[in-house]
């Protein structure tokens, strides 16, 4: 078997880095492993390649903060002819919010992987749960190392137990040594050593050792507290060596500065080995139950040291039936009075080393690394865990269901409030137009889909809203406070835009007679304005709102002349931008970009005018080379927008511009009935379910919100009004789009109304 490990790896000084190459040398020992050909990525804190001196086994260097290198990592793996992957992780070693990067590499690579996962919060926050569901749904088999990180994962991150494989971590395959240097050093010589190893930091709690010496000292006197290891390196960056300082200060003033040793330096296995075996006690005073996994306490039971510690997780599960003893958190009186016990009764301590000893023999590597090697077969043979059927298409039973309580906390007896914190309301927000015909389009699509009733019950607020923001002479005002009062006069061309085309929507598919005339008195006293429209995304959101009203009133000739008039501006826009491979309306694309392609369809589709079908499917061509590199919709990002000619910034990603890809792909289905619509239509969608850059969802199954948009490096997990209503109008979209493709297949003869 050839295989490639994801992790650090040494000379990175760390705790992964020294797993993984004891789990290369593991598996190497097994005839069936072929250790020529199998390789390593390695992870690098920096941007600098050449920051450690690897050996050859290391054949590709991710840099933890760069996300290509993810994706370029991936490739390198599909192409090299490794049968299987092991990833280690540990959220601090991979790039992005919680290490988020590393989904980028799993969903491009093509070889099955198993993940060993060295931390399982219990509390995680959004992003951790989601990385490593993620995870788990990509992985051939998670491995964790303790009971309790099977608990958690089956109880807190719904993954299945058969997904799950305990392994426990693995120790040195060394036996007592018979010359032992450290023992016989002047700094063990004559003493009884008390020994913590480890890269030193605040919550390892070593205080509470150096304030259990007094008592200890007094009895015996010989006792010296040897701590080895250097300072974690984010606590030099941040602090350097104030933490140690400090507990040599704390020595000082327990008049025990003569009972403590630092030994500042990390240590090779076999040194570590003369350590353990050469103390009289090892301490894991940690302050906190929250550690899933601890490599220095699994070394010290399989060096058969005889271990006094704190009841974390792991040493509550490794030092049961009596292979060590337990003290409470910070209980510097209880920690004397055991190891007193313990360094007064030879018995006693010789019967803790003998039975970490006995336990330790089945935790050597070469035992560990073949169950590794057999979890690993099995992830290679067909059955051992079901990929999932993607359908041709849509696979409407996959999607979430339609849930609108987030949008019903958001709107009051006034409107739909425009901003959230996380998913609560944020009422010094106020409330703004945009959102409420969005929302009114919303609810007349959920309305349509299955006569909703949570949303035929929110029409009125929406439309009393839009009523109560339109001015005498027949514009809209935007923004509003929450006390109710305006904030401008005269809104954006924008909100103007779609405001027309919530009211001509609703023109055409009102759910009653009271609705449509409301809507058609607002929307007839506003078509004075259309002449003034100066901007092309005001331009293209009345087009569409026109559309939707000569769908129900194509005799009007008024508003045939007036979504001439509108289409021939964008079309005009066009032919002056167009240059080479430069096909769009402007010499930039900016933001809900898909809606001027998308206006052209619904002009073409009432008026028939070939030329606006035409320059529409030439800018979505256009639209399709950059939007869906990696097979997945990278709408363009607002960091400086996508220049002529120039390359789209992808970050920050917003729910609008991909609510437009929606709509604008189910539109030219409908138009076309081209399959490819339907799939680019799909693959837009999903962008709100994590299939984008980062691979994470922004669609909350909690709170049915919807993340206000995507960054380079997480979510923004705010979730107000027009994120939210982007998912769900996408979600509707696709719904109708599911509906008339499968009537078209089932009745060719059967016309779809185009218009609703």
């Amino acid at each position: 078997m050839k295989i490639a490990y994801i992790s650090t790896y040494p000379p990175r000084e760390c705790g992964l880095a020294t797993f993984n190459l004891n789990l290369v040398n593991a598996l190497g020992l097994n005839p069936a492993y072929d250790s020529e050909n199998s390789f390593v990525v390695a992870m690098n804190e920096s941007d600098d390649p050449h920051e450690h001196n690897y050996p050859n086994e290391v054949k590709f260097i991710i840099r933890q903060q760069n996300q290509q290198d993810y994706i370029e990592a991936a490739d390198f793996i599909n192409n090299s002819d490794v049968d299987t992957c092991i990833i280690e992780h540990e959220f601090g070693i991979f790039g992005g919010n919680s290490g988020v990067f590393l989904l980028s590499l799993i969903n491009r690579l093509k070889k099955p992987f198993i993940t060993i996962l060295h931390t399982v919060l219990k509390e995680p926050n959004f992003m951790q749960q989601t990385i490593i569901k993620e995870i788990a749904i990509k992985s051939s088999k998670i491995v964790v190392m303790s009971k309790k990180a099977v608990l958690f994962l089956t109880s807190i991150y719904q993954i299945p137990q058969s997904s799950i494989k305990l392994i426990e971590h693995g120790v040195p395959d060394l036996e007592p040594i018979l010359n032992n240097e450290v023992a016989q050093s002047k700094l063990f010589s004559d003493r009884k050593v008390l020994f913590t190893f480890g890269l030193i930091s605040r919550n390892k709690g070593l205080e509470t050792v150096i304030k259990a010496l007094p008592s200890i000292v007094a009895q015996h006197p010989d006792v010296l507290y040897v701590i080895l290891g250097n300072t974690h390196p984010g606590v030099v960056k941040h602090n350097g060596e104030e933490y140690r300082d400090s507990l040599k200060s704390l020595a000082k003033e327990l008049g025990v500065e003569n009972n403590i040793a630092f030994v500042n330096k990390f240590v090779s296995e076999n040194e570590l080995h003369q350590y353990l075996t050469a103390c009289y006690l090892y301490i894991t005073p940690y302050l906190n139950e929250a550690q899933i996994t601890s490599g220095t306490l699994s070394y010290a039971i399989g060096a058969g040291a005889a271990v006094v510690s704190t009841p974390y997780w792991h040493a509550q599960e490794l030092l049961a039936e009596n292979r060590g003893k337990l003290f409470d958190f910070k209980n510097d009186k209880q920690l004397a009075s055991i190891v007193n016990e313990l360094l007064s009764d030879k018995s006693k301590h010789e019967n803790l080393k003998r039975n970490a000893y006995q336990y330790g023999l089945k935790l050597r590597w070469p035992a560990i690394g073949n169950v590794y090697l057999d979890v690993l077969n099995n992830a290679l043979t067909a059955g051992e865990k079901p990929k999932r059927v993607t359908p041709p298409i849509i696979d409407v039973e996959s999607m979430p269901a339609l849930n609108l309580n987030h949008i019903s906390l958001l709107t009051d007896d006034t409107g739909i409030i425009q901003h959230a914190r996380f998913g609560i309301p944020n009422l010094k927000e106020g409330y703004c137009i945009d959102d409420n015909a969005r929302a009114l389009i919303l609810a007349l699509m959920a309305y349509e889909q299955d006569k909703n009733k949570q949303a035929l019950k929110l029409m009125p607020i929406y439309l009393s809203f839009i009523q109560y923001m339109q001015s005498e002479d027949g514009n809209f005002r935007n923004f509003l406070s929450f006390n109710r009062n305006y904030l401008d006069e005269v809104g954006s061309e924008d909100s103007f835009g779609r405001t027309i085309w919530s009211l001509g929507y609703l023109i055409s598919a009102a759910p009653n007679n009271s609705y449509r005339e409301f809507g058609r008195e607002l929307f007839s006293h506003s078509v004075s304005h259309f002449k003034d429209l100066k901007y092309l995304r005001g331009r293209a959101n009345t087009i569409i709102g026109i559309s939707y009203y000569l769908c129900a009133h194509p005799g009007d000739e008024l508003l045939v002349k007036e979504i001439n008039t509108l289409a021939t501006s964008l079309m005009n826009s066009y032919k002056t931008n167009r240059d080479g491979n430069w096909h769009w309306f402007e010499n930039i694309l900016t933001y809900d970009n898909a809606i001027l392609p998308l206006a052209l369809l619904h002009h073409y589709e009432v008026t028939g005018n070939t030329e606006s079908y035409q320059i529409a499917m030439e800018s979505i061509k256009f639209l399709n080379t950059f939007s869906f590199e990696n097979g997945y919709l990278n709408p363009v990002g607002n960091d400086g927008w996508m220049k002529k000619h120039s390359k789209n910034p992808i970050y920050d990603q917003q729910a609008i511009e991909t609510m437009a890809m929606v709509l604008l792909y189910a539109k030219t289905f409908e138009i076309t009935k081209d399959d490819q619509y339907l799939s680019l239509m799909h693959t837009s969608y999903e962008w709100f379910l994590g299939r984008n850059s980062l691979h994470i969802p922004l669609y909350d199954f909690e709170t049915h919100g919807c993340a206000d948009g995507l960054q380079f490096n997480s979510v923004n997990r705010n979730q107000g009004a027009e994120s939210t209503l982007a998912y769900f109008v996408s979600h509707l979209a696709v719904l109708k789009a599911a509906e008339a493709e499968y009537e078209t297949l089932s009745s060719p003869l059967v016309e779809v109304d185009k218009c609703v």
